[in-house]
């Protein structure tokens, strides 16, 4: 009973896995199709003649590298300065006393459920107003600001060490400051990695932002991809934007195989006390 039932779960499992990868796949398939097959009838499922080609025409028909390099800009802005600005914020909630610090607590985790696209607009005017449109500086104050779930999961993390850590610094003559960065920053590895993957996923595959704040020169490749391949009828050129989309999700890949085990680690535990 116990292996039909492990049996059954597992097909669950590779019947979930299939159903998570098949946009992938899809997109993988597409991209390595001709152009014309797009157009059959019937539709071909699978390529009849490989066309990896598509893909270093995707590299090549607009600057690829540069625009990826403005996308790794932002990502790389963002990630550091909201996970830095997060474990401050959430050490503080932790371990700091201060009078109304359960009802900022409150607020701030009452924010979680504002969708970010109805400050958008005014965000923006506020922005072009004092000449910060078309410049990196929004992403900067963003991240200077924190996110409101990785506070929470740094407060969670940083209430469960133990008290003696803080106590023998404090009688070594650290302030809050140096207890932060030389006792509890370096053990909250599982939260920094989570951070930084979340992080860096959204400002990644951020499209709004940079379609709404930025020029075409200073704009990321989710935009350039979503509207570059077009050929000179303004038709677009599908197998390359699967192709472009392919190479555009290596990156956060990537960065998840490098730091998936701190990932899991701190998503198991940073909501335990």
């Amino acid at each position: 009973m116990v292996i039909a039932r492990r049996k059954v779960v597992y097909m669950l499992l590779v019947a979930a896995l299939v159903l998570m990868l098949s946009p992938f796949g899809w997109l993988l398939i597409t991209a390595l199709k001709d152009p014309s097959e797009l157009r059959a009838v019937p539709i071909h499922w699978w390529p009849h003649d490989l066309t990896p080609e598509n893909f270093s025409q995707a590299l090549t028909f607009f600057d690829y590298l540069g625009y990826a390099r403005n996308s790794l800009t932002i990502a790389v802005i963002t990630s550091t300065l909201t996970t830095l600005a997060s474990a401050w914020a959430g050490y503080g909630l932790a371990r700091l006393d201060a009078p109304g610090k359960r009802i900022v607590f409150g607020l701030l985790l009452s924010t979680m459920m504002m969708p970010a696209i109805i400050t958008l607009i005014p965000t923006y005017l506020l922005f072009a107003k004092i000449g910060l449109v078309n410049t990196y500086v929004p992403w900067v104050l963003w991240g200077l600001c924190g996110a409101p779930f990785l506070i929470f999961l740094f407060r969670q993390f940083f209430t469960g060490i133990p008290k003696e850590l803080e106590e023998a610094a404090i009688i070594d003559g650290c302030g809050q400051i140096r207890i932060f960065w030389r006792i509890f920053l370096p053990q909250s590895w599982p939260v920094i990695a989570t951070s930084v993957i979340l992080t860096f996923s959204w400002s990644w595959g951020d499209y709004v932002g940079p379609a709404l704040f930025l020029d075409d020169d200073r704009t990321t490749l989710a935009v350039k991809i979503a509207g570059g391949y077009v050929n000179e009828h303004g038709t677009g050129l599908y197998t390359l934007v699967a192709a472009g989309a392919v190479t555009y999700i290596v990156p956060v890949l990537v960065l998840f195989l490098i730091l998936q085990r701190g990932f899991i680690s701190g998503t198991a535990t940073s909501g335990l006390k």
